[in-house]
């Protein structure tokens, strides 16, 4: 009976803090918060900190579906080799995902190859930050950010991908390596 009630209180628990709706917001112009995140090989990394000395497309998911939205953007980066370090950033705030974090990246380990567990990061405890940062209005489309050498949000879109704003986002990555040689 304990256990029953205990199972219970963590389900809503879990379910009310999934239920958080932060409104969309467009962060250009402030820097992005500093968390810190574990990629999928294991290892801890500090996000924008890291990646710091270079300009980084942090693609954050807030649901699974999301996923969905990150690919396409990752195979429009791709075809057009845009020159930038691309960083998925599956955030999942809340203590009890926390709780769970082993299992959820275990699921991730398993559909994503393995060359590219190194730019998977996700943020659990600390997500809420990345949360209140965006918002998380309309959660299947992933918050695509440009950051750049200092962590500073130079571009953003939360609307889902778009092949005109691969191609915008593409050209400004190259501008910006231009002028940084």
């Amino acid at each position: 009976m304990i256990r029953r009630i205990f199972f219970s209180l963590c389900l809503i628990a879990m379910l009310s803090g999934c239920r958080t709706v932060v409104p969309n917001q467009n962060p250009t112009g402030l820097p992005f918060p500093s968390v810190t995140g574990t990629s999928l090989t294991g290892k801890k990394v500090q996000v924008p900190t890291d990646f710091e000395g270079k300009p980084a497309v942090l693609m954050v998911g807030y649901v699974q579906r999301s996923q969905f939205d990150i690919d396409r953007w990752i195979l429009g980066f791709i075809q057009l080799e845009t020159p930038a370090r691309l960083v998925e950033v599956p955030t999942i705030p809340g203590l009890f995902p926390g709780l769970f974090a082993n299992r959820i990246d275990e699921g991730m380990r398993r559909g994503i190859p393995r060359e590219d567990w190194p730019a998977v990061v996700t943020v659990y405890e600390e997500g809420a930050d990345i949360v209140n940062f965006t918002g998380n209005v309309l959660p299947n489309n992933a918050r695509i950010l440009l950051v750049d050498e200092h962590g500073k949000v130079i571009w953003f879109s939360d609307r889902g991908y778009s092949g005109g704003q691969v191609k915008e986002l593409d050209t400004l990555i190259r501008s910006l390596s231009k002028t940084t040689r």
